[in-house]
Formats: C-alpha cells, structure tokens, sequence
C-alpha cells in the first residue's frame, strides 16, 4: 500500500488503517521507531471515543416511563393518574 506524501507535508491514511487502529476525528497517533530501523504508527493515548449520535442525546424531550411502556406493549392502554 503506497500512501502519496503531499507538498505540504500531509498524508492520508487509508480506511483500513483508520479501522484497524480504531482511529476517529480527534484521534492521535505517533510514529515510532522500530528496532530494525522502521517507523511504526501507532495509536497514541486512550481518548474517550465519542458516539456519532452523542450529541443528539437529550433532544428528543422526557418520553413515557418504564411503566407507561409496558402498559402499552402489553395492550393496556393507561392514562397518566389512573393505575
């Protein structure tokens, strides 16, 4: 797998790299030198990979309770007050 260096210094890494190291935006990484001379990349820290669907946790307002659901699976269809 060749990987073009740009003039400004910059790479691209290819998905399966990206997959394999767990890489995400935000993600760093390092270069590091093996002993037979190689540079390695690796996975650098343990950041806290946020969850594509984070950001909408919270918007879709308070929904029915736990009770309230059952009720509902079950055929038993409550209005709020009476049990």
């Amino acid at each position: 797998m060749g990987i073009t260096v740009t003039s400004r210094g910059r790479i691209t890494l290819p998905k399966r790299v990206r997959d394999l190291l767990e890489l995400g935006p935000g993600s760093t990484i390092d270069f590091e030198r093996a002993a037979d001379g190689r540079i390695v990349l690796v996975r650098a820290g343990k950041e806290v990979r946020v969850s594509r669907l984070a950001h909408l946790r919270g918007h879709a307002g308070k929904g029915p309770g736990t009770d309230e659901i059952m009720a509902l699976t079950r055929g038993q269809h409550r209005r709020s007050g009476n049990p």
